[in-house]
């Protein structure tokens, strides 16, 4: 099988290791095999690939598209490290407004699977950071939504010791007990 899937503490956040084929000349992975995820029980399809860069210290975050365009997202690092963070907002959920994170780094090249119904938000540990992720829905700003990546009602551990870089957009996302109502 070329991938491990690891349930996490939220049910159906799933951290994917692929396994890695290394040799003298490098590596090789399979980064999506739709066959090996279905059997996993992630039947997705994804229609858009994302690609971004980012500096240490940046925070980008905690992002998610109401529905009907709601995303659910595969996220891989693959140069640098982040934590990586998926926050349930699924109103009905026992996990409701309970967080999950895992390290996604160039070496260890795990990825992390966030069905819909999930806020993202990462932020950069290393010099930079470039991550690639596929999205089960475009971008629609119509349906473009955010949460305060610090809000104390969630009080995610970011593990930093530093103050982070923000958009504008993002120091100003409301709290979700003031989103509640839309979810």
């Amino acid at each position: 099988m070329p991938f491990e899937f690891k349930q996490l503490e939220i049910q159906d956040v799933i951290l994917v290791v692929p396994k890695i084929f290394e040799d003298e000349r490098g590596f090789f992975l399979e980064g999506y095999k739709k066959s090996e995820f279905e059997k996993n029980g992630i039947n997705i399809e994804f229609n858009q690939d994302n690609h971004s860069k980012s500096s240490k210290g940046v925070l980008r975050g905690l992002h998610y598209q109401l529905a009907p365009k709601a995303q659910a997202k595969l996220v891989r690092c693959i140069r640098g490290e982040i934590l990586d963070v998926a926050v349930d907002i699924r109103k009905n959920s026992l996990t409701f407004g309970k967080w999950v994170s895992a390290k996604l780094t160039e070496d260890n090249k795990c990825m992390l699977y966030i069905p819909e119904g999930f806020a993202h938000g990462f932020v950069v540990l290393s010099d930079t950071a470039e991550l690639l992720y596929k999205a089960s829905n475009e971008y629609s700003k119509e349906h473009d939504r955010g949460i305060l990546w610090n809000d104390p009602d969630i009080n995610i551990k970011w593990d930093i010791d530093f103050e982070p870089v923000l958009s504008e957009k993002d120091k100003k996302q409301p709290r979700l007990k003031d989103v509640k109502d839309e979810l």
